[in-house]
């Protein structure tokens, strides 16, 4: 069959299903399935190392029991995520009231101040999520790090609201 510009639109179609279920496939974890041989075994030493691995009293290694997520460090890292989002939010109010223009967000959000510290709350549980998938796959670092950048990042933002000088509008000129 034939389209417009005379090419075989069967074969494009059959690309096009080709790629969709090839990126269904790897997307729902069915690349193991799709092979036709069991994968290979590790050698018997990597095999042995692998079972000879210390585990805890509960039968975990111990790799797992890095650190509880709710540990001392994260809850005072998750309020000063807190703390610093809340520095943001009274910084930015502080820069509308002065007559600037919100950069990141439209004015519109930033005037709504219920919306506002909804927004800023929204943060502040989008950073506490980031660092737990950290936590849960075992990027440790990366977990912390994740709040120690939000930390500064948004205290550096507020003290660049701070900073910034009041808009002093022009007064026009009296009529004669």
């Amino acid at each position: 069959m034939k389209n417009k510009d005379g090419q075989d639109s069967r074969r494009g179609n059959a690309r096009w299903r080709f790629l969709i279920l090839s990126g269904a496939s790897l997307l729902s974890g069915g690349g193991n399935i799709v092979r036709a041989q069991e994968p290979p075994k590790p050698p018997a030493s990597i095999a042995a190392a692998q079972a000879s691995k210390p585990t805890s009293p509960s039968g975990k290694s111990k790799k797992s029991d890095a650190h509880r997520f709710w540990d001392k460090e994260n809850d005072w890292l998750f309020a000063g995520v807190g703390a610093s989002r809340t520095l943001d939010y009274f910084s930015t109010l502080n820069l509308r009231r002065r007559g600037r223009q919100e950069i990141l967000i439209t004015n519109d959000a930033v005037d709504n101040h219920a919306a506002f510290a909804v927004i800023e709350a929204a943060g502040t549980g989008v950073s506490i999520g980031a660092s737990f998938l950290f936590h849960r796959y075992g990027h440790h670092k990366l977990e912390r790090w994740t709040s120690i950048v939000h930390i500064g990042l948004t205290t550096g933002g507020a003290i660049r609201n701070y900073s910034l000088k009041t808009a002093h509008f022009g007064t026009p000129a009296p009529v004669p």
